[in-house]
């Protein structure tokens, strides 16, 4: 059985992007993009709504003027399985991907119970939807010392979840990691 895991990068006030729709804010550095890339490595399918897809989809090209850590970064996207939700989308344009119309929790529970892997859900609207219906196991947040005062929140509201801390880590540039279950 695999675990739903809920990873994003956000400001220190719970936001993915701002106001005006800017994220160039949370872009990792060498350190976390390396410890990135060691979180994503067991992943077997990624959910993601058509928005974080697109933006995805940069990693599924090879760039020889990419780092190492990115090279590596998009070997393991590009070895994974993902799922779009969209309404829009009619074909995948990478491989590996197929397109959901609508979220179905029922389904995604049949998927964590018959997954050998992990899967990872991305996109704040995605996951909000995974949240309100109990499916996330883990949260991953990578909180970055920056306050940017609204925009797309990480988490829905009027949600509450007990959750354990299962680890914290501080990088040298200032972003915090914070792992916890779901109780």
């Amino acid at each position: 059985m695999g675990r739903l895991i809920y990873s994003a990068i956000t400001s220190l006030d719970g936001y993915t992007e701002d106001a005006g729709g800017d994220f160039a804010w949370s872009a990792p550095d060498e350190e976390v993009h390396r410890f990135v890339n060691d979180l994503t490595r067991p992943v077997g399918t990624h959910l993601l709504g058509r928005r974080m897809y697109e933006i995805m989809t940069y990693w599924e090209t090879d760039d020889p003027a990419w780092s190492d850590i990115e090279q590596d970064f998009a070997s393991i996207m590009q070895g994974s399985d993902k799922v779009v939700y969209s309404r829009t989308l009619t074909e995948p344009s990478t491989p590996r991907t197929r397109i959901e119309h609508d979220f179905d929790a029922e389904a995604v529970r049949v998927m964590k119970a018959s997954a050998d892997r992990d899967l990872a859900i991305g996109g704040a609207e995605l996951g909000a939807q995974a949240v309100t219906a109990g499916l996330v196991d883990e949260y991953q947040q990578f909180v970055n010392p920056i306050v940017v005062g609204g925009g797309k929140p990480w988490l829905p509201p009027g949600i509450r979840i007990d959750l354990e801390l299962l680890e914290e880590r501080r990088f040298a540039g200032g972003v915090v990691f914070l792992r916890y279950a779901a109780s």
